[in-house]
């Protein structure tokens, strides 16, 4: 499937791997995240090397009517999509009370209120030309409660069973939805969380994997994936055992992100 795909938190990491790989299978592009200068120069260079068109959005995802202004437009420049990539996100971690109640707000805005906000906008579109998908980006932690990301895992854990609800909706009436589900992958994400022990198991993988794991995926109508042979046990056998034990063996792995000294920073950030 070619057509226009558009891409949130397209001006680095994930975004920008997901914008170079579509752009790659022909796709016309849409990006959209804060960074005008960042968007631009993406989008300068795959149009250059892919002879794509790509459009640059500038719009923080934070903000209520995000959605609405990136819809708007779209149709003020005759736009259609035709794949969107919810894939903009930022996380906070440690402990809950030190953690800035704007920036969990703003962080739920971003990784779940804009990305429904944004399929709600563009899905009819889809359903009308009966053609489409919709790839939400969650993570690993949406299969585990975590302490010290407890508003990150419960948002991811939100976006993998939202993204499961839907695809079971639209089978049958040419609509994919896919949910990535990715472990930890170097990217800005660790730079604007605070801290490289955010990816609790120690190790990462880089963008260029994931999003070639996430199309693979896509096109194949599966209903989420989760890259990496570790990863794709830890989502199978972990939601299997009993809701309190995962929670209880998680603390002692994401207790990690504390400073040794057992306060906890305000770690807060937004990667798009």
């Amino acid at each position: 499937m070619h057509g226009t795909a558009l891409i949130t938190g397209a001006s680095s990491g994930l975004g920008a791997e997901f914008a170079a790989q579509l752009a790659a299978r022909g796709h016309d592009l849409i990006l959209v995240a804060r960074s005008e200068d960042k968007l631009s120069s993406v989008a300068e260079r795959l149009s250059a090397e892919h002879g794509i068109r790509a459009h640059v959005l500038v719009q923080d995802l934070a903000e209520p009517d995000a959605a609405q202004r990136i819809a708007g437009r779209i149709a003020a420049r005759g736009l259609r999509v035709d794949l969107l990539v919810n894939n903009a996100g930022f996380g906070t971690c440690g402990r809950f009370e030190d953690i800035a109640r704007e920036r969990d707000h703003d962080q739920l805005m971003v990784n779940v209120v804009a990305l429904v906000d944004l399929t709600h906008t563009l899905l009819p579109g889809m359903l009308e030309r009966g053609t489409g998908a919709v790839v939400n980006v969650a993570s690993t932690a949406a299969f585990q409660p975590s302490p010290y990301f407890a508003v990150y895992s419960a948002a991811k854990g939100f976006v993998l069973n939202f993204g499961l609800a839907l695809r079971q909706e639209y089978r049958g009436r040419g609509i994919r939805v896919l949910t990535l589900c990715p472990g930890p992958v170097d990217t800005p994400f660790f730079d604007v969380i605070g801290t490289r022990r955010a990816a609790v198991n120690g190790s990462m993988t880089t963008p260029e994997p994931v999003v070639r794991a996430a199309l693979r995926a896509l096109d194949r109508d599966r209903g989420y994936v989760a890259p990496g042979l570790g990863n794709a046990l830890a989502a199978h056998l972990l939601p299997r055992r009993p809701r309190t034990l995962v929670a209880a063996v998680a603390e002692r792995v994401t207790r990690a992100v504390l400073e040794p000294s057992g306060a906890s920073p305000r770690l807060r950030g937004y990667a798009a």
